[in-house]
């Protein structure tokens, strides 16, 4: 099977969808029509949401393309699509929990927490990360994003697989001073700490669910400067990406262009007594996904 991954470009006249395949990327319009497939329609986000009836003429453009020439030379990417909404499964890996001293209830008594984050913090590969003046602890995590495909509703766990189109890298950044509350009740503010403008880099391609075998068994992790923070492995899941989108699915109908972010390994800033500061530079990796870069903006920190 041929690898590939799809992407979208910033150009003078605005964003273009495009094909990665091996290391060469493609304008995706321009390779259609050399190659002479069907006319593409629409962007990433577009093919996403109708992937069940584009994935099969993608694959073949794709092994059209192994050898072809005219690729685009060091693109500037952006986000690979816009996600309809976006979901976060909060302490989904046991070392995770325990380096946030979060004290977890036996996964036969407990069911996943998902949290929403707002398509507006969403930026794409190379793109900083803007930390407010009144966040003191940002934070990072790496997280394998799943991209549905198709719709669902109360999906059992054993064909929640069929609503996957691929997936992508999250990192998904956290402020830790402004997670938790002491003027009400309610101890954690879980969209406060994780939604503000530019805390959800996303990227830098999305690759089909085909091209990435199981995705129980992925390395992932995150350097900060170049240093490793996080390297763990999707098979450390407490409730897997299957069990994540069939309890989703008993809230709410999952639509096409969804996004679960799946969780995050230990090695977190929190657990290690550190935060992002300014001029810092995050690098987050999936293994058979690519390494999602951003900078820190955040003039009121020290400097990293």
């Amino acid at each position: 099977m041929t690898w590939f991954a799809l992407a979208t470009r910033a150009t003078p006249e605005g964003p273009r969808p495009t094909i990665q395949v091996g290391d060469a990327f493609h304008d995706l319009y321009d390779a259609a029509a050399a190659l002479g497939h069907a006319a593409v329609v629409g962007d990433v986000s577009a093919i996403i949401r109708d992937w069940d009836a584009r994935r099969e003429g993608l694959f073949s453009l794709a092994r059209g393309l192994g050898n072809a020439s005219g690729a685009i030379v060091a693109p500037k990417l952006m986000a690979p699509f816009e996600p309809r909404r976006i979901f976060g499964a909060a302490s989904n890996f046991i070392e995770h929990a325990e380096e946030m001293q979060t004290k977890l209830a036996a996964k036969a008594d407990s069911e996943p927490y998902i949290f929403l984050k707002t398509i507006e913090s969403v930026v794409g590969p190379g793109d900083a990360v803007v930390v407010p003046p009144q966040v003191s602890r940002p934070d990072w995590e790496v997280e394998l994003g799943v991209v549905l495909g198709k719709p669902g509703k109360n999906v059992a766990v054993d064909t929640a697989q069929d609503l996957i189109a691929g997936y992508t890298v999250v990192n998904d950044v956290s402020a830790r001073d402004r997670t938790r509350r002491t003027d009400f009740p309610f101890s954690h503010d879980w969209f406060r700490g994780k939604s503000f403008d530019s805390f959800t880099p996303l990227g830098p391609v999305f690759v089909p669910r085909d091209c990435l075998g199981d995705p129980h068994d992925i390395r992932l992790g995150l350097k900060v400067n170049g240093e490793a923070m996080q390297d763990g492995n999707t098979s450390e899941m407490i409730f897997n990406i299957y069990e994540q989108i069939a309890y989703l699915s008993t809230i709410l109908e999952l639509k096409a262009g969804d996004l679960i972010a799946s969780g995050t390994p230990a090695g977190v800033g929190m657990g290690r007594g550190i935060f992002l500061k300014d001029g810092d530079v995050m690098s987050a990796w999936v293994e058979g996904v690519g390494n999602l870069v951003n900078p820190v903006s955040a003039p009121h920190l020290p400097r990293g």
